[in-house]
């Protein structure tokens, strides 16, 4: 009697093991994740392999209210230490992030968006005097100015299709990011986006100002020759006078 009663002893403590992990799993779910955390803290010190892995997990992603690769690592080590293939498959992601630390840093806080502003993409301010008198130099300033518009509107279209600037992390590297770092990528991305975009911005603003100045000064020029052309042609003397 009582070695049947020590075996049902240990089923239902089985089954109760097994409520818990699935309240967990349900209270993480629903991103009640304080709560979680205590019913996987318990089960995890218990020895249990998920519960283990799910610490670590909401270690690494900070979940736990905090992001703590060590105490991540330490769950992961642990899980995988009983056989859990998905914390030995964490485990290893966690060597690459090590591994590839500088591509990761470079997403996070140090990516300028050079490339967006070179090349085709690259519009240097074409130069405008203050006002043209020759034909030909109006049109070379002209054609100088169609030109950069051309390529000013390249390389909006360019940004603008690059944005979110997120897009261009590489996927490989994306996944290796926890939750904060992605955060802060998204964050630094965005800045840098902007700042590409006023000061291309700006730059557009002072071409157009000097554009449109010289544009009036050799319209104004342009009308006031004419004018002493007409001026002239009209008191000039006839042939037979």
């Amino acid at each position: 009697m009582k070695k049947t009663l020590f075996c049902l002893a240990l089923m239902l403590g089985g089954v109760v093991h097994a409520d818990e992990l699935a309240d967990a799993n349900a209270l993480f779910a629903k991103k009640s994740y304080p709560q979680a955390l205590q019913l996987y803290t318990k089960l995890a010190n218990g020895g249990n392999a998920e519960a283990q892995l799910h610490m670590g997990e909401m270690y690494f992603y900070g979940e736990a209210g905090t992001v703590d690769l060590a105490k991540a690592e330490t769950w992961f080590k642990k899980s995988a230490a009983k056989g859990n293939k998905t914390a030995a498959a964490s485990l290893e992601m966690m060597k690459k992030r090590d591994a590839r630390r500088a591509e990761l840093d470079y997403w996070i806080g140090k990516y300028d968006g050079a490339e967006l502003s070179a090349g085709e993409f690259r519009c240097p301010a074409p130069r405008i005097p203050a006002m043209s008198k020759q034909n030909d130099e109006i049109e070379s300033v002209s054609a100088k100015v169609a030109a950069w518009q051309d390529c000013y509107n390249g390389f909006v279209r360019n940004l603008n299709e690059s944005s979110p600037l997120t897009k261009r992390i590489p996927k490989d590297i994306a996944d290796l990011l926890t939750k904060d770092e992605a955060e802060q990528s998204r964050l630094h991305l965005e800045g840098v986006y902007a700042g590409i975009a006023e000061n291309a911005k700006v730059s557009a603003k002072l071409v157009l100002a000097d554009f449109g100045a010289w544009r009036s000064a050799t319209d104004a020029y342009i009308k006031e020759h004419n004018r002493i052309v007409t001026d002239a042609a009209a008191t000039a003397p006839r042939k037979g006078d």
